[in-house]
């Protein structure tokens, strides 16, 4: 009896090959499966691969394994696709973690995620070997894309390589039962890395009302205490960061009401293990210095071991497991360490070189940062989250396009750059690089090309840029000897719309920034444009303004509150609003002249002259201060009756302008008059354009849309106009999320044999 069960055991087992797409490797997939072919009695083997995990399982519960593998995988997994071949059983025994395959990189590695609540009992918990370690991980959590020089993902292609596991630490790599089975960055105070000063100085300096440096994850942190506005004011002398805002990092929601005034949905957002930045209320707690003019404050919670020492230390050590949910008093100013525009500083010796005149303090450890990630940061828009800068926790999660096709390359623009790279049906945008107006920052964009092209194991077949010709990202297209298309700025940032949702045909978008090249060389930035496939078709736009000094009416908006008032005929007004400027005087004269002053289209810069004929702000000292500023002022944005006029294609907003220029207008009623009627405007010009042209949704995209309450009152103005507003919700709308678009329109045009040069 005992031997026909086992012949009829035997005929019923099958053998599946199995290659697991998708996020799979450095999340604890190798052990997951194979605790559950131990459980249920399978034998075979899983090992990493170039195209993700392969797996062969044999046994007469293969297909359950199957089904559960494809409903519970491990949790930071992201399964993409399972390719199942049914192959002839072998008759083996066990189930063994076999050694990598390689060859040619398919797979890809997972984002950095903030320390789980199971390593954090470890961290506090005295009987553990990690008790108090700063870099305590395990299989399902802690940096990944930050310490990976290449794929596959094994120890030895990370920066742990130079660490021997001790014993105990090797006990549990290889203990399938264990958490850390596995684990590449696993480590201990016995032979893991090592920080290079003890958590009590950290803490101490912080109290002391000095600055530290303190290397994170991702690159340094610049900390000090956010509530000390002596110190948070010498942070800015030292940084010479004159009044662009600061994120405050605290320990835990415990302690969030005392600084903030969160809604649901942002309290949501802030936990998630990938813990970006989150925008929200300013309750007045911190220091004014954190974010003058702003109404609201970013803030972080820790996510790092080396984060929760911090908190720990400063509340006094206490060791029981719930004590770090308790509100603690400390506040932390939590900023990138960059000086002047550079990028994020990662390494110890350029720390020491480019920090020592900023921090008092630097502290440092020795497990190297492959490569540079700021923190992400997000906002709750129109109901959902939203990125202004995507970086750690996100990079390099790719996005679906839907369809496969050429590999492409797209180097972004000028400002807030990122990097993209195609393959196949998948978009790899890279993580924040910063505007390239210096070398470093150019260096570091050329760094993170190499970087995704070597762990994604591309070759291009063409690479995008936009269509400026003398911006660094151009150059650096034109000199890279692939094939190049150059994509218009606008029609990006309506093409990276369409990409991450999955838009197969036309798309009416509206893109609002502050300065794009137009097609035709003019200084575009409120435009209402059809794309399609490769190519774009510009439908209307904002009412022109001169643009008096060119760029540098970008860094100063009294430039713009001059032009407004030229185009209004009232540059009698101009003496009495801009007395303060000495230079005011003679552009005005030459306004009136008409000698030479080139136009745009700008949105970006139609805020700058609201706010400049408001008073709110006459000089910039960073990339949309002044909108921002006016943004802050409003309560409840309100219309202004016959405020903007909508024929040809064309919005015209001088009448808006010109009750804002009149005498005795209030800021705050200013501001909310200027964004209840410029909404009210943009969506009558939208439903003009679309009944023109057929079209139901309307994608919103560029910088302006970073604004919540324009873009909030546009949406739902567009709602009530029977229209579907499409928002970015991948990657940002401003130009961060340009090289997506870049990508997606030269793909394309690959594809039907336009466009490369």
């Amino acid at each position: 009896m005992a031997l026909a069960h086992a012949v009829a055991d035997d005929q019923r087992a099958v053998r599946l090959r199995l290659r697991v797409r998708g996020a799979v490797q450095g999340v604890g997939f190798r052990p997951f499966a194979y605790g559950l072919a131990t459980r249920l009695a399978l034998s075979g083997f899983v090992c990493n691969g170039p195209d993700g995990v392969v797996l062969e399982i044999e046994g007469s519960r293969a297909d359950e394994f199957l089904d559960r593998l494809r409903g519970a995988p491990p949790p930071l997994a992201r399964i993409d696709a399972i390719d199942v071949e049914r192959i002839a059983p072998l008759g083996a025994i066990g189930f063994a973690i076999a050694a990598s395959e390689h060859g040619r990189a398919r797979t890809r590695t997972v984002p950095d995620t903030a320390v789980c609540e199971t390593c954090l009992d470890d961290l506090f918990n005295p009987a553990s070997r990690f008790y108090l370690y700063p870099f305590v991980t395990c299989t399902h959590c802690g940096p990944r894309f930050t310490l990976t020089r290449r794929l596959p993902y094994d120890r030895p292609q990370t920066s742990m390589a130079p660490f021997a596991m001790c014993a105990a630490c090797a006990r549990e790599y290889c203990d399938p039962s264990n958490r850390r089975f596995h684990a590449e960055p696993i480590g201990c105070p016995d032979c893991g890395p090592v920080l290079s000063h003890a958590i009590a100085a950290i803490v101490a300096a912080i109290r002391a009302g000095q600055i530290v440096a303190l290397k994170g994850i991702g690159g340094f942190h610049l900390m000090c205490d956010a509530t000390d506005e002596r110190a948070v004011a010498e942070l800015r002398r030292r940084k010479a960061r004159e009044a662009k805002p600061f994120a405050v990092m605290v320990a835990n929601l415990a302690s969030l009401d005392r600084i903030a005034v969160p809604t649901a949905a942002e309290r949501d957002l802030l936990v998630k293990p990938t813990r970006p930045i989150v925008l929200m209320q300013n309750r007045g707690a911190v220091a004014p210095s954190i974010a003058p003019g702003l109404s609201r404050i970013g803030v972080v919670l820790p996510y790092a071991p080396l984060h929760y020492l911090v908190f720990h230390v400063a509340a006094g050590s206490p060791t029981d497991r719930f004590a770090r949910h308790a509100p603690n008093d400390l506040v932390l100013v939590a900023t990138s360490a960059n000086p002047g525009g550079e990028p994020l500083v990662i390494g110890d010796d350029e720390a020491q070189e480019k920090l020592a005149g900023i921090a008092d303090l630097i502290v440092t450890h020795d497990r190297a940062i492959v490569t540079r990630a700021d923190d992400s940061v997000m906002a709750v828009v129109d109901g959902a989250p939203s990125f202004l800068r995507r970086a750690r926790g996100f990079v390099p999660e790719p996005i679906d396009l839907g369809d496969d096709g050429p590999n492409v390359l797209a180097v972004g623009a000028y400002l807030k750059s990122t990097v993209t790279l195609t393959r196949g049906r998948e978009a790899f945008v890279s993580q924040h690089v910063g505007s390239l107006d210096n070398a470093a920052t150019v260096r570091f964009h050329a760094e993170t090309v190499r970087h995704l092209l070597d762990i994604l194991d591309i070759a291009p077949a063409a690479v995008a840029c936009d269509l400026h010709p003398d911006l660094q990202s151009t150059r650096f297209a034109e000199e890279s000897g692939l094939p190049v298309v150059c994509v218009q700025h606008h029609a990006a940032h309506i093409a990276a719309i369409a990409a991450e949702q999955g838009v197969a045909g036309p798309l009416l978008g509206v893109a609002l920034d502050g300065h794009g090249h137009g097609d035709d060389g003019a200084a575009w930035g409120g435009e209402i444009m059809l794309v399609e496939g490769p190519s774009w078709r510009r439908l209307g736009h904002l009412g022109p303004l001169a643009l008096p000094g060119g760029d540098r009416a970008a860094r100063s908006p009294w430039r713009m509150g001059l032009a407004a008032l030229h185009a209004l005929g009232r540059l009698d007004r101009a003496a009495e609003l801009f007395a303060c400027v000495p230079a005011a005087a003679e552009l005005a004269r030459l306004l009136r002249h008409g000698l030479g002053v080139p136009m745009t289209t700008s949105a970006g810069r139609l805020f700058d002259a609201a706010a400049a004929l408001l008073g709110v702000r006459l000089e910039q000292y960073y990339e949309g201060q002044a909108a921002a500023e006016l943004e802050a002022l409003v309560l409840s944005p309100r219309t202004l009756p016959d405020g903007y006029r909508v024929a040809g294609g064309i919005l015209d907003c001088k009448p808006l302008l010109a009750a804002l220029s009149e005498p005795g207008v209030d800021a705050c009623e200013g501001a909310e008059l200027f964004h209840g009627t410029l909404a009210a405007g943009i969506a009558d010009w939208i439903a003009t354009v679309a009944g023109a042209h057929g079209q139901g949704s309307v994608a919103l995209g560029g910088g302006c849309m970073m604004n919540r309450v324009l873009t909030e009152s546009l949406c739902a103005g567009l709602r009530a106009r029977g229209l579907v507003p499409l928002l970015a919700r991948a990657v940002p709308p401003n130009d961060g999320g340009l090289s997506l678009g870049q990508a997606r329109i030269a793909r394309r045009q690959i594809a039907t044999g336009e466009g490369c040069a």
